[in-house]
């Protein structure tokens, strides 16, 4: 298992190797990257910057990613997080889960994806030109956290 904060960008196959590395037993791997996008419901976009507590979100980091393996039955997982000022379409979130079986693997990626925004200290500014503003929470992020708490995620 291993998490990451971090301003630099990573390489998807090289945290991909690091998994399947630590996770040898697998029958399944399971990675998400997530992109900044180039708008909003609003419109254009130019980037975004996302801040952290250092120390509290590598934290929770590590606990969502640890819960995810007990939960899921996972043989490994892992995270990474960019912050800083980041443009559109850079790689900005990688998550990976490696299982026995697919539906396990698929299932801790999307709880991982579903309850980040939830549990993780992590606050983004979405810029049109050099002007930022704060991104609120979505009712959609908490609809999803809240489906994987009440036991009604599918």
């Amino acid at each position: 298992m291993f998490i990451a904060i971090q301003e630099a960008d990573f390489c998807q196959a090289e945290l991909y190797q690091q998994l399947r590395q630590s996770g040898r037993d697998a029958g399944a791997i399971v990675t998400f990257t997530g992109l900044v996008r180039d708008h909003n419901p609003e419109g254009k976009i130019n980037g975004l910057s996302l801040e952290h507590y250092p120390g509290m979100t590598e934290k929770a980091l590590l606990s969502l990613v640890t819960g995810a393996i007990t939960q899921f039955e996972l043989i490994d997982a892992a995270a990474v997080h960019r912050v800083g000022r980041l443009h559109n379409d850079e790689q900005i979130v990688w998550v990976g889960c490696a299982a026995l079986h697919r539906r396990a693997a698929f299932e801790g990626a999307m709880y991982i994806m579903d309850m980040l925004k939830q549990s993780v200290p992590l606050w983004k500014k979405e810029f049109v030109g050099e002007q930022g503003h704060w991104v609120a929470p979505k009712a959609s992020d908490d609809a999803a956290a809240m489906a994987w708490l009440s036991g009604k995620k599918e």
